[in-house]
């Protein structure tokens, strides 16, 4: 089944860089649009689109473009801040730092380039749980504002309000959703290093 990210998804016009570093690490491994659509389950037409910065993904298909290319989704997000092959020092100020809109608000990174951190900031608007993640890291979730529910399959749910902090290991699938009125943001890192090796759970 082929899923893809629309236009109408967004709010807006894709990311530029974040479609370039997609480009650009689809050729380094030498794949063609259609092998890599084929490969992530997504449409070619739409891989193009997205490429040229005609189309914004969701997050789904973004992880999904990321485990495909071997990577992270943090790390593509960061990676296409900057041309630099390695990361001593990033400053990322408000209202900069590769982004991408969806449905269920907002997800923005708060570091470029190859960094041992990947820090994202999510905003979150959707009432409703999207599909489960799981990757092959750990992660910190930290919340800056407003209420969240996060619910990590057997490992149980959570309700979390600002400065609540939680971690869970690798492999373990999580999701959340905003509580009461919103929206609500939140801090999400990851050790950068190995790549996700799976990730919506469908």
């Amino acid at each position: 089944m082929r899923h893809d990210g629309s236009v109408a998804e967004g709010r807006g016009t894709g990311d530029d860089r974040l479609g370039r570093r997609i480009r650009d690490r689809r050729r380094s491994q030498g794949l063609t649009l259609v092998a890599l659509a084929e490969r992530a389950g997504l449409s070619q037409p739409f891989l193009s689109q997205l490429e040229r910065g005609l189309a914004q993904p969701s997050m789904a298909s973004l992880h999904r473009l990321a485990r495909s290319l071997g990577t992270s989704t943090p790390a593509l997000m960061a990676e296409a801040g900057t041309d630099a092959d390695e990361t001593r020092v990033s400053l990322v100020r408000a209202g900069t730092g590769t982004t991408v809109h969806h449905d269920g608000g907002s997800t923005r990174s708060l570091v470029e380039g190859r960094a041992g951190l990947l820090p994202l900031e999510f905003t979150v608007t959707n009432p409703e749980f999207d599909d489960y993640y799981s990757h092959a890291v750990a992660e910190v979730l930290y919340v800056l504002a407003g209420r969240i529910e996060v619910d990590l399959g057997g490992d149980g749910r959570h309700e979390l309000g600002p400065a609540d902090c939680l971690y869970y290991g690798g492999s373990v699938p999580h999701r959340f959703r905003l509580v009461g009125a919103g929206p609500a943001r939140v801090l999400v890192v990851q050790p950068g290093g190995p790549p996700a090796r799976t990730g919506p759970e469908n």
